[in-house]
């Protein structure tokens, strides 16, 4: 006999460190974009109830954690990195599972989260500020970082792992409480992540989950007037709509948004070298990052060789459910993202010469998936759709030009600004490329995407509004500056006044 369908989990939100059923009782399920029959699990459906409740959980935890010493804050986070460490196989497997990506990635999301745990960790013992000299005598000058109270923090389902721990480390290591609302595409990885902090140490109502809908949850946590900062990766049009309510409220906002990025290949480069470059950045986690590069910009004298390369190296790719570890490029996460790939490959085949791909994934062990196989435009143009839109897929356009003012030009011709690279063996032009791109984050002879958790990462323009996440500079999102001024002179003395003459 047939054996019995496994019946999928259901799993609780965490609130006020105990795990309880959402307010409305509704659930939705997570399933496995490789194969849709596959039900990772049922998760809560939050409601502006469920989110008011964890709002309260954390206003109530935020004065003891606020007083804790940092020192002390940061030996749970220690606690926390040791113990992603630990599970680490397991939460990349759960990670491929829910959301695609291959293993090897999978396994590398998790290592960027126990790194920014250990950052952060040590920033418990860092976080400085500055101590200056006063312009007046017998008086002392400094400044402190404190933090800011609840914080709302909402992340996409690309990085599962990594960006909710961009996020939650440096806003917990300074004293901040959380409200975490993750991806509905990714609650099983949210989940894991939360388990393991709750047994990491962190007390009750320091970290609180939500899962469900974004104009239930992520609007709930927006327009809280208890929330006092906002940590957010997604859309660029999203991310606006964010800015808009929390500017009504002056509260301090994150955006990690958009992206567009480029590669650009000078007539001096190794091609050997851009390519293995070029592809790891097209068609890693199947283009879904926002540092994925879907243009490369390609110096004319090696632009049809460098096509040639592509296109031969891509058709090699294996394409397939990310779990086996002999599969290159996984699939897309959902329908919707399958369906948009494809309707700006209908674009492409009007904007440029479709090289390779330009089909949904087909065959034995694609059928039940989001398949779409890694697509490659020649001959595009610098200002045409395809060179221009984030797709958030496995599509490249090359982009053919004459030299580097051009290519730079056409870097630089986006709206977006977040990640940019150059292939050159000329070290003049390498410097002239990283003054010149307009990016948060610049490559030399290396792909656009790998960025490291002790630099701070973000962009320009539409990628963002200033703030970085990763590195130290993730601490200004999470905490006021706090001048302090004693004097023991004693007496009065007037700064700017009394010290001058007349």
């Amino acid at each position: 006999m047939p054996e019995a369908p496994v019946e999928a989990p259901t799993f609780r939100l965490f609130i006020a460190g105990r795990w309880v059923d959402g307010v409305s009782g509704e659930t939705f399920d997570s399933v496995n974009p490789a194969d849709i029959r596959d039900v990772v699990g049922r998760f809560q459906a939050g409601t502006a109830a469920d989110v008011a409740m964890a709002i309260r959980a954390a206003d109530d935890a935020l004065p003891a954690w606020k007083a804790t010493p940092a020192p002390k804050r940061g030996e749970i986070l220690y606690r926390f990195g040791a113990l992603m460490a630990e599970h680490k196989e397991r939460l990349a497997r759960a990670m491929t599972r829910e959301m695609g990506k291959v293993l090897a990635e999978a396994r590398g999301d998790v290592q960027e989260g126990i790194d920014i745990a250990f950052l952060m960790a040590g920033e418990g013992r860092r976080m400085f500020g500055d101590t200056v000299p006063s312009e007046l005598p017998d008086k002392w000058a400094m400044s402190i970082r404190q933090p800011i109270g609840v914080a709302g923090i909402v992340t996409p389902w690309n990085f599962p792992i990594a960006i909710p721990c961009w996020k939650l480390m440096p806003a917990l290591v300074t004293g901040n409480t959380v409200v975490f609302k993750p991806s509905s595409d990714s609650p099983h990885c949210a989940t894991l992540l939360v388990e393991l902090m709750d047994e990491a140490g962190f007390p009750p109502g320091t970290i609180n989950l939500i899962t469900g809908g974004g104009a239930e949850v992520g609007d709930a946590i927006v327009e809280n007037p208890d929330v006092n900062v906002i940590s957010f990766t997604g859309s660029s049009a999203t991310g606006r709509g964010i800015a808009e309510r929390a500017g009504r409220r002056l509260k301090r906002l994150s955006l990690e948004l958009g992206g567009k990025n480029a590669v650009v290949v000078l007539r001096d480069a190794d091609l050997d070298l851009a390519v293995d470059g070029i592809l790891w950045s097209a068609f890693g986690t199947t283009g879904q990052r926002c540092t994925a590069c879907s243009r490369v910009i390609a110096d004319r004298p090696v632009a049809d060789e460098l096509v040639a390369r592509l296109e031969a190296r891509t058709r090699a790719l294996r394409l397939g459910p990310g779990l086996d570890e002999a599969v290159d490029v996984g699939p897309l996460v959902n329908a919707a993202a399958v369906d948009k790939v494809e309707r700006y490959v209908a674009i492409g085949r009007r904007e440029g010469d479709l090289v390779t791909g330009g089909e949904r994934g087909s065959g034995v062990g694609l059928e039940h998936g989001h398949f779409y196989r890694p697509t490659i435009f020649a001959g595009v143009a610098p200002m045409a759709t395809i060179a221009q839109d984030e797709i958030f897929g496995p599509v490249l356009s090359v982009v053919p030009v004459d030299g580097y003012d051009e290519a730079m030009t056409a870097a630089n011709q986006v709206r977006y600004g977040l990640s940019a690279s150059i292939f050159t063996r000329d070290v003049t032009t390498a410097f002239r490329a990283m003054r010149d791109f307009e990016t948060g984050i610049v490559y030399v002879n290396a792909g656009t995407t790998g960025a490291e958790t002790h630099l701070p990462f973000g962009g320009w323009k539409d990628t963002g509004n200033g703030h970085r996440e990763a590195g130290h500079a993730a601490l200004d999102t999470f905490t006021e500056w706090k001048a302090v001024y004693v004097d023991y002179s004693g007496r009065l003395q007037r700064a700017q006044i009394d010290n001058q003459p007349g």
